[in-house]
């Protein structure tokens, strides 16, 4: 005798209970809109939070618009929607870390001694007594300046300028002491 199997009944259609949806709602992530009701209740939480964390308004407001952000952009990998505020949280404190330590960055590169300018007033002066200088190694006999420019704007040691000038050490010490002496008169005397 032919066995027939029974049609298979419709299924009927269920109503998802409260843990049936929690579950779908695991595997769809953070919605947008639970999202923006998370934002809508607690932002000033998340403000507050950022205000202990950091001591400037605008700052404060930065983090925690940022922290939504991050938040929005990875909805998926939060899956549950219970966690979304404590990931928030969490985003917040981060970002707040982060802030201050740029913040630190910057006030220890801030810390650092400017160079110290010349003024303008200086700078003229320098300009005027350089070119005093140089108006008064002009005045001076061709070897005396050659050794005096070779020695002192060279930096080159005595055995050094007798080699480059083909002259005896003893030369150039005279030279040199001779140069030194005219300068001291032609800076001196009144222009």
């Amino acid at each position: 005798m032919p066995v027939i199997a029974p049609m298979p009944a419709a299924r009927p259609t269920r109503i998802p209970n409260q843990r049936e949806g929690a579950d779908e709602a695991l595997a769809a992530g953070t919605t947008v809109d639970h999202l923006t009701e998370t934002y809508r209740a607690h932002y000033r939480s998340l403000l507050g939070l950022a205000a202990l964390l950091l001591d400037d308004t605008a700052s404060c407001e930065d983090v925690v618009q940022e922290a939504f952000i991050r938040v929005h952009s990875a909805r998926k990998r939060v899956r549950d929607q219970e966690k979304t505020l404590a990931y928030l949280r969490q985003t917040v404190v981060n970002l707040s870390r982060s802030a201050l330590r740029r913040r630190i960055l910057g006030l220890k590169l801030l810390s650092k001694p400017m160079p110290d300018m010349a003024s303008a007033e200086e700078g003229a002066y320098d300009l005027l007594e350089r070119d005093a200088l140089i108006k008064a190694m002009k005045g001076l006999q061709r070897r005396q300046r050659e050794v005096l420019v070779l020695r002192y704007f060279a930096d080159m040691t005595e055995a050094q300028v007798a080699e480059t000038l083909g002259i005896s050490l003893g030369s150039v010490k005279a030279y040199g002491s001779r140069g030194i002496a005219a300068l001291r008169v032609a800076m001196e005397a009144p222009a």
